[in-house]
């Protein structure tokens, strides 16, 4: 995007449409998410990394997962899938067991300890993100959550009567 000469993309002078004032003001926001999104994982990093944290989190929000699908969600190989999960299941926060309808198969899923672990970085998020709305003007709040969830529909994330329990797409 230009800005034209003399004005700012911040500038509120500036002659700026409605169209690119929503998309800074998503992009501010997202900053913001980010920020609280780097500050939960940094709460864990002594336990897991980013990678295995990502995986944590799939198997918490999709409930168990096999080796072929999970590495189809995080995007790459099924062996480093398998040596990332290897290392979670070392560590206690992964169960991997044999399908029971398919011995073949092997289904991932949380541990209580891989379990805390995730709920302890939404814990970490949702706290952060309860302060931010918190100083938010009462008036300003009430559009916040039918504007996000609008926001979130015309992604692709499906719709969640509860956010609580986790569920999404990657």
């Amino acid at each position: 995007m230009s800005v034209p000469t003399g004005a700012s993309a911040t500038d509120p002078q500036s002659p700026r449409t409605h169209e690119q004032r929503e998309v800074d003001a998503v992009m501010a926001a997202a900053r913001v998410l980010v920020g609280v999104v780097a500050r939960s994982v940094a709460e864990v990093e002594s336990q897991v990394s980013v990678p295995q944290l990502r995986v944590l989190v799939l198997i918490a929000t999709r409930g168990a997962l096999n080796l072929s699908s999970l590495a189809e969600a995080i995007g790459v190989h099924p062996s480093n899938a398998t040596r990332t999960v290897e290392r979670l299941v070392s560590a206690g926060f992964v169960d991997r067991r044999d399908a029971p309808d398919d011995r073949r198969n092997v289904r991932l899923t949380l541990t209580k300890k891989g379990s805390r672990l995730v709920a302890s970085v939404f814990e970490h998020r949702r706290a952060a993100i309860e302060e931010v709305v918190g100083r938010m003007p009462q008036d300003k709040r009430r559009a916040l959550p039918a504007a996000l969830e609008s926001f979130a529909e015309a992604a692709g994330e499906p719709a969640e009567d509860h956010f609580g329990d986790m569920r999404w797409t990657s």
